[in-house]
This record gives C-alpha cells, structure tokens and sequence, in this order.
C-alpha cells in the first residue's frame, strides 16, 4: 500500500498523504520527476525526502519511490472530488432523514468497483462515502479498501453505529481515512435512542466514540439539533469535548430528495440559522455525486437529470457540466427574482422546498419583505 499519493488536483499538483490533513502543493515539474522516478525504479529526489520529513515526520529515504508513492494520472474530466451513496438502507429511523424512503439495495460488488475506478479515471482524489448508513453496507469493507488503493483520500460519512466491531477499527487503523464524521443525536440514552428509534443506539453510539479515540482515528463530529433534542444543545457539545473530537451544529432541516416535507417540523425553530448569500458551487463542474446504482448528479440535492455511469462510463460525465448550469437558472416560482444575487440558496434545493410546500420563510428572503 502506497505511503503518499502524487496527484493534479484543479489546476495544481499536489502530494497527500492517506489519514492526514497536511499536503504539499508542488509544480508540474516536480510532480513530472516524482513520476519519472516510479518508472524508472529511482529513489525519492532529495526535495520529497525533505519534504515529506517537514509534513509528515516521514523517513522514505530508504526505498525507491515506487515502493512509497502512487502517481494519479492526469484526468480530461477535470473531477476531483465526489460523494459515493453506497447504500441508501440504515440501521436507524431519525425523523429528520433528508433520502425519505431508506431502501436497502444497491450495486453488485463487480458494478461498484467499476463505479470506482470510473470516479478515479474522473480524476477524484477526495472521495466521500456516504448511505443511508454505509458501514452496515456488506461491501464497504471491499470498497474502502478499493478506493484507497486506487489512491483516494476517503472521508466516511456515518452515525457511528458499527464503529466499535473490532472489523472497523482494524479496518480504520490499517487504512487510516482521511476523516470519520460522525452524527450525535443526543447526549443521553433516552433522547439519543428516542430520535433514532432504536434501543441501545446511544449505547453504541458512545463505544464508537471511544473506540476510535483510542485507535488515534480523525473523526469529526455533526451535533444534528431537533425540536427533540435541543434541550441537550449544550450536554451534547460537552460530550464531544469529553472524547476531544471537534464538533459543529447542524440546525437547519431539508426537505427530502424528493420534495417531501417530512423533516422540516423536527427543526428547532429557535436554533435555525440565517444561510450565506448563495454565491454558486462547483456541483457538477468539479465535483459530482453517486447514487447507490452509479446514477451521477451534480450533487445530493439536484440529482434529476441524472447520467448512468456503469452504462456509459466516464464519458458520461462530459455532460454533466451543462446538466449544472441548466439546474442552477431561476425557474419556476424564482424566475425573474430581483433578490437571485443574494438569494440563500441554490436553485436545486429551493425547488425541493417549493415542492414540499414549505414556509417561504425557511428558504427566501422575499417572506421577509
């Protein structure tokens, strides 16, 4: 397994390591002789060995670097980052759940390693794993060991239900991730269990949190803030303070992919924040998101029109761009707005809020004057 990955990202080049933050953003030249030197079977150039001791604490003076460093191609696709739903199905029942319906099906293994290395001929480095629950998933063992060898740095979105079975925690330890975030519900059994609906959860939940402690592993933490669990705001912050991971608080609820508004009476209406100005994103233009059978969008919410990746393959993805640009005109109920520039949110995610008949108030600014 490869200690550092060379990699285009954008329009730089950089080299990361898997399970850390640091990087080192390098020109094309160097980025050319580290690849020279895997293919010529050459030791590490005295600036990488500099380099990666001054980032990493990291001695690779004594092996060619091909034994050290994987070098990412080029892509024509320009991709660099991407969300993976590997399964929509989870193991709890939070009122708040944005997918609606969580059914437990997806890609066979065979379909999801294509879909894998399709994303890295796409050219993405940073690749998010997420579900419904993705460690409940039979394959995510597969898949995360797939996607850190074809040299992603992966970010593992999850409630924390399964994070203390000693599977993942080898797993986590063996391939560190490049981050672990984790969701809090509450900080007691009877709120937490409460909101997820599930007995026990809490109990799980907190042997996670201490297994992954222990195991040194990069976690972060989203305090989801309900009309149920509000009261615990500050308790919760605490727990997260106790296990020393940093944590922020998630307020505001949305609607479902699928327009419905089941999710928005859980907020806690004192605790909703003002959103940014929505200025634009990168959503399918550098970043794209896959469903649990390979269907690309642009991102979780704008995910119609869509593009079967494991039926057209990567070429599939040279259409995504003008796919971003139709999803983000004001149509619609927003069509013509004199308020688009500062409006504070995109597009896609205010026409799931039309569709859900949600109070105008909760996503424009027009309900204010």
């Amino acid at each position: 397994m490869h200690t550092l990955i060379a990699s285009p990202f954008m329009d730089h080049h950089v080299i990361v390591r898997p399970g850390d933050a640091a990087g080192i953003r390098v020109p094309l030249a160097r980025y050319l002789e580290i690849k020279r030197a895997v293919d010529d079977g050459q030791p590490p150039p005295a600036w990488l060995i500099d380099g990666a001791r001054r980032a990493w604490s990291l001695d690779i003076a004594e092996r060619p670097v091909a034994e050290t460093a994987l070098v990412r191609a080029p892509s024509p696709y320009g991709y660099v980052r991407a969300s993976y739903e590997i399964n929509k199905g989870c193991d709890y029942d939070c009122p708040h759940c944005y997918l609606g319906q969580k059914k437990f099906e997806g890609l066979t293994w065979e379909h999801k390693e294509r879909l894998l290395e399709i994303m890295r001929d796409a050219g993405v480095l940073w690749l998010q794993i997420t579900g419904g629950e993705p460690l409940i998933d039979r394959h995510f063992p597969a898949v995360y060991t797939r996607a850190s060898e074809l040299g992603m740095m992966v970010t593992i979105s999850s409630n924390g239900s399964q994070l203390a079975k000693p599977l993942f925690i080898d797993l986590f330890t063996r391939m560190r991730p490049y981050r672990i975030t984790l969701s809090v519900y509450g900080a007691t059994e009877e709120t937490y269990d409460g909101f997820t609906r599930n007995r026990g959860a809490f109990d799980r939940f907190t042997r996670g949190l201490a297994a992954a402690r222990e195991a040194e592993l990069p976690v972060r933490l989203n305090i989801v803030v309900s009309d149920s669990n509000a009261h615990e705001l500050d308790a919760m912050r605490q727990l997260a303070d106790r296990y020393g991971f940093p944590h922020h608080a998630y307020t505001n609820m949305s609607p479902t992919i699928a327009g419905g508004a089941e999710p928005l009476p859980t907020q806690a209406t004192d605790f909703l924040r003002q959103r940014k100005p929505f200025t634009g994103c990168n959503a399918g233009h550098t970043f794209f998101h896959a469903d649990p059978f390979g269907i690309a969008s642009i991102c979780k919410v704008g995910r119609d029109p869509n593009i079967n990746l494991i039926k057209e393959g990567v070429q599939g993805l040279s259409r995504l761009g003008s796919i971003a640009d139709s999803l983000m005109l004001r149509t619609g109920g927003c069509s013509g707005c004199q308020l688009s520039g500062t409006c504070w949110t995109c597009r896609p995610l205010a026409k799931l809020y039309q569709e859900a008949k949600a109070p105008r108030n909760t996503y424009c600014q027009h309900a204010e004057r």
